[in-house]
C-alpha cells in the first residue's frame, strides 16, 4: 500500500464522493481521525455506506435512511470488516467527515485531517482484518504526510459523537504505530 502523488492510495478501491472540496491554502495534514459507521445501524456489507457518501442513498430502502439520506458527508477512507479498503476522496482534498470539531484548540478538523471510517458500531468489536488494513494504511499515510496525531471522532466532537466507541482497541493500534510510523 502506497500513497500516490495524486492523493490516492494504491490498492484501495476508488469511489469518488462529491462531498469534498479544497483544503485551506497552506494547511498541513497533521491528524488522522478515526470513525465507525454501519448502514443500516448494526448491519455490515452492502453498498449503503458508499451510497451515503455519494449522495445516492435511497430513503425508502430502510426506515433509518430517511433520517440520513440528505446528509452531505464523506470520508477519505472506509475499512470494511474484511479489511478491504475503499477511498472516496484524495487525501490532498478535504473530506466532510468531522463536522463541528476541535482538536488541541484548533477548530474545523476537516481542514487538517484525514478521515478513516471503520465499518462497525460503537458498542461492538472490530475485526482483525480491519486492524491489519488500518495499520498498513496509517503507515503509508505517515510515510508521505506530516501526521502528528491520531484521534477518535468522539474526541474532536465530544457530546455529539461517540465513535469509534469503547470497543476500539487503541492499545493495539498505538502499539502497531509505535513499532513503525507516527
Amino acid at each position: 500500500m502506497k500513497l500516490r502523488p495524486d492523493g490516492w492510495v494504491e490498492g484501495a478501491r476508488r469511489v469518488l464522493s462529491p462531498n469534498r472540496d479544497e483544503r485551506p491554502a497552506g494547511e498541513q495534514i497533521s491528524l488522522l481521525l478515526l470513525h465507525s459507521i454501519s448502514l443500516p445501524p448494526g448491519e455490515y456489507g452492502g453498498d449503503s455506506i458508499e451510497r451515503l457518501f455519494t449522495n445516492r442513498l435511497d430513503p425508502q430502502a430502510h426506515p433509518y435512511f430517511r433520517e440520513v439520506h440528505s446528509l452531505e458527508v464523506s470520508s477519505h477512507f472506509l475499512v470494511r470488516r474484511d479489511g478491504a479498503l475503499v477511498q472516496f476522496v484524495p487525501v490532498h482534498e478535504r473530506a466532510w467527515h468531522a463536522g463541528a470539531s476541535t482538536w488541541r484548540g484548533r477548530e474545523r478538523c476537516n481542514d487538517f485531517s484525514v478521515g478513516i471510517e471503520l465499518e462497525g458500531v460503537d458498542d461492538g468489536p472490530f475485526a482483525d482484518a480491519q486492524y491489519r488494513s488500518l495499520r498498513e494504511l496509517v503507515h503509508s499515510l505517515a510515510a508521505a504526510l506530516p501526521l502528528r496525531d491520531v484521534a477518535a471522532h468522539s474526541e474532536v466532537a465530544p457530546g455529539r459523537k461517540t465513535d469509534p466507541g469503547a470497543h476500539f482497541d487503541w492499545t493495539r493500534l498505538l502499539g502497531d504505530l509505535a513499532r513503525g510510523a507516527l
